[in-house]
């Protein structure tokens, strides 16, 4: 049954990610906020579809810690889920991704209009900068911005060294970093097709002053915060995994 369930999850939402993103094109002459409000209804649409179908929720805990200023998010990368749940908690938003996902029919057009920070991972140095550069621009405009430091999606019980863009970003443009854990891993496999039933559990960890920390000191504290967290909601410690040389 949770095969089939599964099944159901997967052709909606793939049928769905072609209907809006058509639709979506034709928000392309409006303004920033309008888009984003069309284009999330197909995140929140997929979250309600994911616990009717696979029974499948969550429960956030800390949205107290929000800051009223945009943000930069430090979210635990695990599963294809929280790309769309944290659009259903979190104030208006954009992702830091590689620019070739721009490229995929429908999915990447619907990115493309919410004005993504893309950038060449493959180009070093260069990377770092329009990362900073597009970054400040995204924030000072008001948008909060998703960074996940890990730069995959790992497996349950692993965690991947922070990479240090999200944290100079952070230090050049003075915005705080929101720290997020979450096991979305343990019911929504990385590479895995079965949606198990449950809940979710999501933390929202204190913000973390970049104005008063250098960009090693803010990586350190949202690595340790987010490796804390997920050894509280899993009950196991994580296995630190050193980033590829």
């Amino acid at each position: 049954m949770q095969y089939f369930r599964s099944a159901i999850y997967f052709a909606s939402m793939v049928l769905t990610a072609v209907v809006f993103a058509s639709l979506a094109l034709l928000t392309f002459p409006f303004s920033f906020e309008t888009r984003y409000r069309f284009i999330s209804q197909f995140a929140r649409f997929n979250i309600w579809w994911l616990k009717l179908t696979c029974g499948l929720s969550y429960e956030v805990e800390g949205l107290e810690n929000l800051p009223k200023e945009s943000a930069i998010v430090f979210a635990k990368h695990a599963s294809t889920w929280e790309t769309y749940a944290l659009q259903c908690f979190l104030p208006p938003q954009t992702w830091v991704l590689k620019r070739e996902l721009l490229k995929v029919p429908f999915f990447g057009w619907g990115l493309a209009l919410l004005k993504p920070v893309a950038i060449d991972r493959a180009s070093g140095r260069k990377a770092l900068k329009q990362l900073v550069e597009l970054g400040k621009v995204c924030l000072d405009e008001g948008r909060w911005l998703i960074v996940f430091p890990e730069g995959t999606r790992m497996a349950p019980g692993k965690m991947r060294k922070f990479g240090f863009g999200g944290a100079m970003l952070a230090e050049k443009s003075g915005h705080p970093v929101v720290p997020i854990a979450h096991n979305a891993g343990h019911f929504w496999p990385r590479h895995g097709f079965l949606k198990k039933p449950g809940v979710i559990k999501v933390k929202i960890g204190p913000v973390i002053d970049s104005k008063a920390h250098k960009a090693s000191e803010i990586n350190r504290m949202a690595e340790e915060w987010v490796t804390q967290a997920m050894t509280e909601i899993t009950g196991q410690p994580e296995e630190i995994v050193e980033r590829k040389k």
